[in-house]
């Protein structure tokens, strides 16, 4: 385990133990007191590690990778003039203080966030998948107890499926409709991400909200590079941008 993963540990195993001092007698409903309450059928409670486990789950599945897909939102959105603009002036259309449904449905908003999520896809690829038996899959032949990992990125960038797949194009997702088979961000099957519609509920309403209400601009014109960030792939330097006040709207 690296030191940051080891600081992190400490971190996590301290604030659970202080909660389990201050959670009894407490009306509290944050979720890790609620996950402290839980009981399974037998009427046990979780231990310390299967709650530091679950607390790990949130802090990397939930938010660093939401957060890191807004990052290249705001990336492309800002390195791109003509997206920004045209994502204006659908964003205008709905007047101000629109509700959050309205936002949601925008066409072009969800293929800037589609594309966002194909070019540089969070999670580079699946988790693995153990084959029960004999299979054969694109012309391979798969014995039992073979491991198998889908690549996402691999996949968003097949040619055949999304020509110059290096060029970000939002008006690929509103040209066509793709299969769960050809785009998916957060894995397919069974094994989806479980929270994979409130985090395209997230990245709408935030990027929607941020660039209607602000004028930002990056902070120089280098091009963002992607780099490994544990199983996610992040901007490398991490998106630098400059606020250049309040956005009146048109």
């Amino acid at each position: 385990m690296t030191d940051f993963g080891q600081e992190l540990d400490q971190l996590l195993y301290a604030e659970i133990s202080e909660r389990r001092d201050s959670v009894k007698g407490a009306n509290r409903v944050d979720i890790l007191s609620l996950l402290m309450s839980a009981t399974d059928a037998e009427g046990n409670s979780m231990t310390d590690k299967e709650l530091r486990d679950e607390l790990m789950t949130l802090l990397l599945a939930g938010y660093e990778t939401t957060a890191t897909a807004m990052a290249w939102g705001l990336y492309w959105i800002h390195y791109k003039p003509e997206v920004r603009e045209k994502l204006l002036q659908e964003l205008d259309t709905l007047g101000e203080n629109p509700d959050p449904i309205s936002i949601y449905k925008l066409p072009y908003l969800t293929a800037v966030c589609n594309e966002t999520l194909r070019i540089y896809p969070v999670a580079l690829a699946t988790f693995v998948r153990k084959v029960e038996e004999p299979v054969d899959l694109l012309g391979y032949h798969i014995e039992p107890h073979s491991s198998i990992w889908g690549c996402i990125y691999l996949l968003h960038h097949r040619e055949d499926l999304y020509p110059d797949s290096k060029q970000f194009k939002p008006e690929r997702f509103l040209e066509r409709q793709f299969s769960p088979y050809e785009f998916m961000p957060f894995g397919g099957g069974v094994r989806r991400c479980v929270g994979y519609a409130l985090a395209q509920f997230e990245m709408k309403l935030v990027l929607a909200t941020v660039v209607s209400r602000y004028q930002l601009a990056l902070a120089d014109n280098k091009p963002e590079k992607p780099q490994r960030r544990g199983v996610t792939l992040a901007p490398a330097r991490g998106v630098q941008m400059k606020m250049e006040g309040r956005r009146k709207s048109r």
